[in-house]
């Protein structure tokens, strides 16, 4: 606890590498400015460094590029391998686990101890792991990493220790799975074919064992060669030579007869009594053609051979199609009887599994469901019923349905709005699922005390948006909602959307919600904004449309040749952008593609439309096309329902819309925000300083300090002339990085648009250049946007041979599209605050960061009278107050003179199409949070946290001194940075592109948590990082996945609390009786002993050379990693005590037959002494 005393007199403090002044007072650094009335704040920090630590909590989502599944029949969970090393454990809804291999090699197989609580996985760098997964962190026990031979498969018989692996120069081999260590016994390749063959049998692509009989292990070789081997006398039994390769076997449970998968399309039925040739072979959907020929059909990958009881047996595969049809979709074919029924997939089958009642091979399997894992998606079919249906899915799979390209993650959320949205969106789903109990129902799960209301949103590339309840690490959707509905279709004729985006043209950009008023707020990428209301009724009703032109005149921009001194916007009218509205679709939508000026990119509805309930269009924004270019990308938005305001932003300005009134209020440049009060002047450039290339063109004042503002490149890319926005659906997996460091994306906002000089004796100054075509977006608003802009090809090598450092020396040169680009708005908060060093009271305020490291206030008047707001207009303008910082602005928060967050003012949700009572439901109820209500002892004001790309500093309001400051990293630059509470306080949250997480504590910036969390190699992450309260965060690890995390402490502690239990201790069924006949003539499987065969003592120790055992941390070292806390170390107790309760119990019984058999011993030996006591010698 840390407990400081600051008096508001204008003293400044210094921190590491920086200097802390006022700076929009003109002071120099460290110089006393006077305020009116000096008085003490007394904050006490509680947050210290022990408060936090960074962890993973749960991974949602469809497992990226998956390659293997598995499933155990008892504990009835189900684990699926990915390319990336990954493996992902589902049990009943809530359990739900991921593991990843520390190599991040492929996982080629997966092979369950059925019942025993482990699982092996085989991998592509030739590696066996054994999971144990009695825990709730999986870990490796033990590896085992082959050095001569490659894996091809793997069969662990049930209830067998003994793990059969397969390679590619077709030998077996044989683990020890409690040891990991190989046994001596090898099948040799040239051993099992005969020795008159003269080819390679090539890899071993199927093993298992007999069901007849387990010491009969059958091979199956990729060029079509069987072999069943008998273990006990080390010699084939029979070879089948096929002239088809072979793709997979399986047995009829009795173990007299297997079906073969070919590369043809084909299936091979054998008989054990003739394997001279199969005596059945089908091409399942091969058709005769006229000549005779059977057509070609493509491989059958995989085939199951299932029986039943009660039926007639099921023949399952995939694949197998003819090759007549192009573009046929994927298919899973299933054969009953004499009913053949094709089931047609959206995504390719990567694997399948036929789940049964029994684990016993020897037994009538039932099948009740088979398991498809497809590339995107995992569907289970429901065999019980005739017409197959599919389970549904309670898994959030469908995360990646149209690629997400942004986040949002709300928590503490008022605890009505999860009900609501579900009840909305369960009207909205889909029928026709199986009525049955979704079959992989393992492990246990409780919801746990440290739950609250936890919202996730995410936009989408097809313009849906999707809210997820987050509470309790689950997932589940709540609603969709189709922002597309708002907008007539585009033509194709017209092509006006495709030469702004060519497949998305409502793709979701970035996304602002109020939960207390349920105000909806969402920006696309052609630069729309759509205003929703919720209501729980539908209704009729008729989207406004209001249309903005924030856009520079080619003719007003000062190009790097000219000498004039120009403004950047026309000094007619209010220098600003003109706005065009109205309430209805624009008109002339309909133009001809060489008239597209002053017309917005899409067209909204302009007729009467049924919405349902749920979030419903209100209002629609749109920029407008000018001087033949599409409108630039909208980077910053809030909306205030308190004010009945939206604000947004872009390169060229700012524009403020009234959506109570639907009129806007405020469009003007950025330039023109500064007012009156702007402390620079515009300096005319002379040709020497044009062709003074080595010049800095881009500094920034700071309390007499000149600092160089060129930035680092934007993660764009640079194609060259022409503008063309594209949203790929496969994510860019690369960051730019310029000489090995990481480029800001923040700086993309039109970062170098505005050079500054520092104010010497001649006057203040100021040089603004002209328009050029910068990056659009801030980088954490959207998740895969791909951006040309329109430089030459010399431009785009100047700009890539630039230095990503944020200080330069006047000497250095800066590329020209730095020169060109505008100073963009990059963050907008509301709020009560003061506009002026002069005010006394708080008033409605706008703050507005910039893409320089400024920010400006501006203040507004708002009617408090309900009829007066809807009657008479706002009135706003700029103030003139400046304050500034390094780097582009990324977060603006206030918190109180007791160290607390200040909400922002809202409006009470109302439901505006209720029937009852209209007159009440009409009128507006507000929640203000003034800023000095909560302790008026330190008079009247509050502190601002303004958080860039480069450090962060914090201010006293109204004064606008700086009290603190901190510059958070020089070598890298921040993508994300957030205001949250944790502990019952308050800290500034960051995450940086070289893949730092940290935490500040406020007001004073102390430095708590700096965790080199993961190293940033990929766009996706940078683009949809964010932080929310209680210490959680999220982002998109792949296409497919939300990976979320804990910096809490707390959350760490509780987090073995939270997570689902995978193993449960369930008895192995037990195996039927086989009668005394099937056991006579039909062998017996269960006189078999494996450890007699393979074991060191028959068999030898295996070679060292070929695998090396490597020891997994396991025990209580697996134990520290999977579980943290005094949680884990209570779960590591228990589960020690345990295993040390069974030791203990089975010596106990151990120990009564010892006692039984002394008793016994002792009594018989005490009657033999009775008897022989009174005897000679020579009578006994």
């Amino acid at each position: 606890m840390k407990k400081f005393r600051k008096v508001l007199d204008g003293l400044t403090t210094s921190s590491p590498g920086g200097t802390i002044g006022s700076p929009s007072g003109g002071s120099a650094a460290g110089t006393p400015t006077a305020t009116p009335t000096p008085k003490e704040i007394d904050i006490q920090e509680t947050l210290v460094s022990e408060n936090f630590q960074l962890c993973k909590t749960v991974r949602h989502g469809f497992p990226y590029q998956p390659t293997a599944l598995a499933f155990d029949p008892v504990q009835k969970i189900l684990a699926i391998g990915s390319r990336t090393g990954g493996v992902r454990i589902l049990g009943r809804p809530g359990v739900d686990c991921y593991c990843q291999h520390e190599s991040g090699a492929a996982v080629l197989q997966l092979q369950f101890l059925i019942n025993e609580g482990a699982l092996v996985t085989a991998c592509a760098d030739d590696t066996l792991h054994l999971w144990n997964l009695r825990q709730r962190r999986p870990a490796v026990l033990h590896s085992l990493k082959f050095n001569r031979e490659r894996i091809t498969f793997c069969h662990l018989p049930f209830q067998s220790k003994w793990l059969y692996v397969g390679t590619e120069r077709g030998n077996t081999h044989i683990v020890n799975i409690e040891s990991f260590i190989l046994s001596g016994y090898v099948i040799m390749w040239n051993k099992a074919i005969e020795l008159s063959t003269k080819t390679h049998p090539g890899p071993v692509v199927h093993l298992s064992d007999s069901p007849k009989d387990e010491g009969k292990l059958l091979i199956g070789f990729e060029s079509g060669t069987i072999v069943q081997w008998d273990l006990r006398l080390k010699k084939a039994d029979f070879r089948i030579y096929y002239d088809e390769a072979i793709h997979s076997v399986s047995w009829h449970h009795e173990g007299k007869q297997f079906m073969c998968s070919h590369s043809d399309g084909s299936l091979s039925m054998w008989n054990l009594r003739n394997t001279t040739k199969p005596f059945q072979v089908t091409f399942p959907h091969g058709k005769i053609q006229k000549d005779g020929r059977k057509e070609s059909c493509k491989p059958i990958l995989k085939v199951e051979y299932k029986t039943s009881r009660n039926s007639e047996p099921f023949f399952i595969f995939s694949g197998g199609l003819s090759y007549d049809k192009a573009g046929r979709r994927p298919t899973l074919t299933i054969m009953h009887g004499k009913a053949i029924t094709v089931l047609e997939m959206d995504y390719p089958i990567v694997e399948f599994m036929a789940l049964c009642e029994t684990p016993y091979n020897n037994e009538v399997q039932e099948p009740y469901a088979v398991v498809v894992l497809l590339e995107k998606d995992l569907i289970v079919v429901d065999l019980t019923q005739s017409n197959f249906p599919v389970f549904e899915n309670p898994y959030p799979m469908d995360i990646h349905e149209s690629p997400v390209t942004c986040t949002a993650y709300f928590a503490d959320c008022p605890p009505d709005i999860i009900p609501i949205l579900y009840s909305i969106g369960v009207k909205h789903k889909k029928t026709g699922y199986s009525q049955k109990e979704w079959p992989v129902g393992g492990g246990t799960w409780t919801l746990g005390s440290h739950t609250y209301p936890e919202i996730i949103i995410t936009g989408h590339a097809d313009g849906s948006i999707k809210f997820w309840d987050a509470s309790a690490i689950t997932l589940q959707m709540l609603y969709k909602l189709k922002t597309s509905k708002a907008f007539e279709k585009p033509k194709p004729s017209e092509g006006r959307a495709a030469d702004l985006v060519e497949d998305d043209p409502f793709a979701i950009q970035m996304v602002s919600w109020c939960p207390q008023s349920r105000i909806f707020c969402v920006v696309g990428i052609s630069a729309h904004i759509i205003l929703y209301r919720f209501s729980k009724y539908d209704a009729n009703t008729q989207i406004v449309s209001l249309e903005v032109r924030l856009q520079c005149e080619a003719e007003d921009v000062i190009s790097p040749s000219e000498n004039e001194n120009n403004p950047c916007f026309t000094e007619s009218g209010s220098h600003s952008p003109q706005p065009h509205h109205q309430h209805a679709a624009s008109p002339g939508s309909g133009t001809t593609e060489g008239n597209k000026d002053s017309n917005p990119c899409l067209k909204v509805k302009d007729r009467m439309v049924r919405v349902p309930p749920g979030y419903q269009a209100e209002l629609v924004v749109q920029l407008l096309w000018a001087d033949g270019e599409p409108p630039q990308q909208i980077t910053s938005l809030d909306i205030n329902s308190a004010y009945g305001l939206l604000a947004f932003g872009n390169c060229n300005g700012l524009a403020v819309v009234d959506y109570l009134q639907k009129t806007i209020l405020l469009c003007m440049s950025t330039l023109d925000l500064y007012g009156a009060a702007d402390p620079y002047q515009r300096l005319t450039r002379s040709p020497r300083r044009n062709r003074q290339s080595t010049s800095g063109l881009t500094e920034l004042s700071d309390n007499q300090q000149s600092i160089d503002m060129d930035r680092s490149k934007s993660p764009t890319s640079v194609k060259g002339p022409g503008r063309k926005l594209s949203l790929p659906t496969d994510l860019k997996t690369d960051l730019d990085h310029v000489n090995g460091h990481c480029t800001s994306p923040a700086s993309q906002s039109c970062s170098a648009g505005k050079p500054r000089v520092p104010m010497g004796p001649e006057g203040p100054r100021l040089t603004r250049r002209g328009p050029g075509r910068p990056p659009f977006r801030k980088a954490q608003s959207a998740a895969c946007m791909e951006i040309s802009l329109p430089v030459s090809h010399t431009e785009a090598a100047a700009t890539e041979s630039r230095e990503n450092s944020f200080s330069r020396s006047r000497s250095s040169s800066v590329s020209s599209i730095d020169r060109d680009t505008k100073e963009a708005i990059t963050t907008l908060q509301f709020g009560e605050s003061y506009a002026r060093k002069s005010d006394t009271l708080p008033t409605p305020c706008l703050w507005v960061g910039t893409s320089l490291g400024v920010v400006l206030l501006i203040p507004m008047s708002i009617p408090t009278d309900h009829e007066e707001r809807m009657e008479e207009p706002v009135t706003i303008g700029p103030s003139g107050t400046v304050l500034m910082l390094k780097g582009s602005v990324l977060r603006i928060s206030f918190l109180d003179f007791m160290g607390a967050l200040i909400q922002s003012p809202y409006e009470v949700w109302r439901d505006l199409n209720a029937h009852e009572d209209p007159d009440r439901m009409r009128r507006r109820k507000l929640v203000h949070i003034s800023p000095s209500s909560s302790h008026d002892t330190c008079g009247e004001g509050h502190l601002a946290v303004v958080c860039s790309e480069k450090q962060a500093k914090v201010f006293l309001m109204p004064s606008q001194s700086c009290l603190f400051v901190h510059n958070i990293t020089e070598s890298s630059f921040v993508l994300r940075a957030d205001v949250v509470s944790v502990c019952n306080s308050v800290c500034l949250a960051c995450f940086c592109a070289n893949g730092h997480v940290m935490t500040l504590s406020l007001p004073s910036l102390r430095p708590l948590l700096d965790v080199n969390y993961l190293p940033l190699a990929d766009m996706r992450i940078a683009r949809t990082f964010c932080f929310t309260h209680r210490g959680q965060a999220l982002y998109l690890s792949s296409p497919t996945e939300i990976q979320r995390i804990t910096y809490s402490q707390e959350m760490c502690d509780n987090l073995q609390e939270m997570l689902g239990e995978l193993f449960t201790p369930i008895e192995t069924p037990e195996a039927q009786n086989r009668g005394f006949l099937k056991g006579f003539f039909g062998g017996n499987s269960h006189n078999f002993d494996r450890e007699e065969l393979f074991g060191e003592a028959a068999a030898g120790k295996g070679s060292r050379s070929l695998a090396q055992h490597i020891p997994g941390q396991a025990g209580m070292e697996g134990m520290k990693v999977a579980a943290c806390g005094v949680v884990g170390d209570l779960a590591r107790a228990r589960i020690a005590l345990d295993e040390r309760g069974q030791r203990l119990g089975e010596l106990e019984e151990r120990t009564a037959l010892m006692m039984t058999s002394a008793e016994t011993f002792s009594k018989h030996a005490h009657e033999v002494m009775l008897k022989c006591k009174d005897k000679k010698w020579y009578q006994l």
